[in-house]
């Protein structure tokens, strides 16, 4: 049976890290089953209130190129006042306020020639489940972090039974099905108060997400199979029954480079095999000032080579630690930098401003080592180019990310922090480098990377791939 007059629809939350993802998921159903649905519609939102990227020539790229992918643009609303002052609580409050319009959209669609097989969104659009699901259309989530993140999240309701004070109180390890141990202050940020609105938020959509007819991860078995397991064998969902799970990762952007290539990609077409250590945290990971000297010490002092990318510090008075959904402003370097560190380090070590094609950087042969903040889509491309990481975690999931980086995945380092603050010295950015690049220790981390990178590919691509036949199973269950 083809897909004649049937449709999926994906629902992300605003943001081209967001939208990225789920194209990218788009893609990959299109590339596996060409004729299983004649459209997959993504519902793009948009809001004056978030710094989310300029999405506009991404769509058009990707309209001009997949005519089988469409955007549906959800009319703007306006939040109140009075809105949530935090990043996440402010993206759940503006797509509560969308369900009207999510309604209307997929009244319309199904009154029409389409019939809608699925719709599947990101966790931050939880309010619109009662949407699709009052209209008894399939509703899945997708979930673009590790399975080893969604583990904890599941299980979130029966640990609010469980542990009666707030994890920020709690200082001590905390058991999670299928993880190690995890301190309780390496557990995802929103989940540390649970007094505090965003604690309810995941709260209702961990209970919401377990009622759904599935759950997309961008993940691989073998990657995460702990984790994987415990989610499937119902624990983390104790009194009642579970979603299936589908693992189809790992689904990673294709990096686009300009027919002029970035001027670091030319830089290391000058450095030697693995030589060279990569600095980049994401689109919101920033640094204080201080911070940022250390950085430079450390990495003059390593004696090794270095690709950093550098941030503005965030705003004076920003209470988003680590990050900021402020327009960025440009670095001056000069002024951020200690004195003389671009002159005493040229040649050995290049700072780029804002910026840098991370997964073209990551693939380059001369590339041997990454410092990352532990996004999940920032290690997934580490672990695909075979590179060993230092995780700096910075905000969100990203510390419980570094666990499973360094205890499970062990392919990674951790940095230590100074007592009391989320404060790193140059003399241990220096020691992680050099243990990293220099050690029988980074040895190991880099010929595990490398099985972790052959397993990728097979997953993805292999003929009885993990992740191909998880796609397969969902996607004959959206043709029944």
């Amino acid at each position: 049976m083809d897909g004649k007059n049937s449709c999926i629809i994906l629902y992300p939350s605003p943001g081209i890290g967001h939208l990225v993802s789920v194209v990218e998921f788009a893609k990959l159903v299109l590339c596996h089953h060409p004729n299983s649905f004649s459209k997959i519609i993504i519902f793009i939102t948009t809001t004056t209130q978030l710094n989310t990227g300029n999405t506009g020539p991404y769509i058009s790229r990707v309209s001009a190129t997949m005519p089988a992918i469409s955007f549906h643009h959800l009319p703007a609303i306006p939040l109140p006042p009075s809105h949530a002052t935090s990043v996440e609580s402010l993206i759940f409050e503006l797509l509560s306020f969308n369900n009207c319009n999510i309604r209307q959209a997929l009244q319309t669609i199904s009154s029409g020639q389409l019939k809608i097989k699925a719709f599947i969104m990101d966790f931050f659009c939880n309010a619109a489940f009662e949407v699709s699901s009052g209209l008894d259309i399939p509703t899945y989530y997708f979930y673009t972090s590790a399975a080893s993140s969604l583990s904890p999240f599941l299980y979130l309701p029966t640990m609010h039974q469980n542990i009666t004070t707030s994890l920020k109180d709690l200082n001590a390890f905390v058991q999670h099905p299928g993880l190690p141990p995890i301190f309780s202050s390496d557990i995802a940020t929103p989940m540390l108060d649970r007094n505090s609105a965003l604690y309810q938020n995941f709260m209702d959509t961990a209970v919401q997400m377990a009622k759904s007819d599935g759950i997309i991860i961008n993940t691989f078995h073998s990657l995460e199979n702990r984790a994987i397991a415990a989610i499937s064998d119902g624990l983390c969902v104790p009194n009642a029954p579970t979603p299936p799970i589908y693992c189809i990762g790992p689904l990673i952007a294709k990096q686009e480079i300009n027919s002029e290539e970035h001027p670091c990609l030319v830089w290391l077409n000058s450095q030697p095999s693995k030589s060279v250590i990569f600095l980049c945290f994401g689109s919101f990971g920033v640094f204080e000032e201080e911070q940022l000297n250390e950085i430079a010490v450390g990495l003059e002092n390593s004696d090794h080579r270095f690709l950093w990318v550098v941030k503005a510090p965030p705003p004076k008075g920003d209470n988003e630690s680590n990050s900021s959904s402020f327009a960025p402003q440009e670095p001056d370097l000069n002024a951020l930098l200690p004195q003389g560190f671009l002159d005493r380090t040229k040649g050995r070590g290049l700072v780029v401003k804002s910026w840098a094609p991370q997964i073209a950087v990551l693939s380059h042969d001369s590339v041997g080592g990454f410092v990352t903040h532990c996004g999940w889509n920032s290690i997934l491309e580490g672990v695909c180019a075979g590179i060993p990481m230092i995780g700096w975690p910075l905000y969100a999931e990203q510390r419980l990310n570094r666990v499973i980086l360094v205890e499970e995945l062990r392919a990674g380092l951790m940095l230590e922090e100074s007592s009391g603050r989320r404060f790193v010295s140059g003399i241990e950015i220096e020691k992680r480098v050099r243990e990293l690049m220099e050690s029988d220790k980074g040895e190991r981390i880099r010929q595990r990377v490398g099985e972790l990178k052959d397993a990728a590919e097979i997953a993805l691509t292999g003929e009885n791939g993990s992740s191909r036949i998880a796609l397969a199973k969902l996607i004959s269950k959206w043709k029944e």
